[in-house]
């Protein structure tokens, strides 16, 4: 029988910082493999949002499940892939993106029997590689495997870490700003491989400020400011009025 919980839903969520709250009795479900693309303005509380849902900011009240299990529990059995943004990677940190890649496979690492441990010729046997090397072909790098990290352009460092997360093979996708300082070329092949993924039956979450992006590929979008100020389909959320309720003007265009 097929699991009918969603992939994700929050309910009541607080959480903040010290004594200043962001997010109050905010809740959210998500359906397994929609396309959700969360929109809104600097300071909304999409970051966190994702801290929380990655852990290192814990919630102050609040349930979290992950394909009906406690987020914790899900967190720790690689339910959940990250991308992150850009300036979060010290990118002068000497390592090749080959190796890049297999940091996403540490947590799948640990799952290893002892003895195929043991006789990995180096950190991750071949089962691992050859994850590492279907990454990286699926978003057109497996010929600058071996070049430092920090030898790359802004749209190939996306794409490496892209396929970070997809070596992870976990179930939910999580992307704080994948388009953001990328080429057009690298932004049309990363939007083709979330596609990708969705059909796959894989739930994608992407914290964006690309609304022309949003009413393309998203199957829901989620106008938020510190609360959701709108949910649903693409062309029933992204209207000029719930844009302008959102708090960015910018985008109350008409065309996105």
């Amino acid at each position: 029988m097929t699991d009918p919980s969603p992939a994700l839903r929050i309910r009541g969520l607080r959480a903040g910082y010290a004594s200043h709250v962001v997010l109050d009795d905010f809740s959210l479900e998500v359906a397994r493999g929609q396309w959700v693309m969360i929109l809104g303005p600097n300071g909304a509380g999409k970051s966190t949002l994702l801290k929380v849902l990655l852990g290192p900011l814990k919630a102050l009240r609040g349930d979290i499940e992950v394909l009906g299990q406690p987020l914790k529990t899900q967190r720790r059995a690689g339910r959940l892939a990250y991308l992150p943004q850009q300036e979060d990677i010290d990118w002068d940190f000497p390592i090749a993106v080959r190796d890049a890649v297999m940091t996403g496979r540490f947590g799948r690492l640990r799952q290893d029997p002892w003895w195929r441990r043991l006789l990995a010729p180096r950190w991750g046997s071949a089962p691992h590689w050859q994850v590492v090397d279907q990454s990286l072909a699926a978003v057109d790098m497996s010929a600058l495997a071996q070049r430092s990290i920090g030898a790359l352009s802004g749209g190939q460092k996306k794409r490496v870490m892209l396929a970070r997360a997809l070596a992870q093979q976990a179930d939910v996708l999580l992307l704080d700003e994948p388009l953001s300082g990328v080429d057009a070329r690298s932004g049309a092949l990363i939007l083709k491989v979330l596609a990708e993924e969705r059909s796959a039956g894989r739930t994608v979450i992407m914290v964006s400020h690309d609304v022309a992006s949003a009413r393309e590929h998203a199957d829901q979008v989620l106008l938020f400011n510190r609360g959701v100020i709108a949910y649903g389909p693409p062309d029933a959320v992204l209207t000029d009025d719930n844009l302008m309720r959102t708090a960015a003007p910018e985008w109350a265009s008409g065309d996105g």
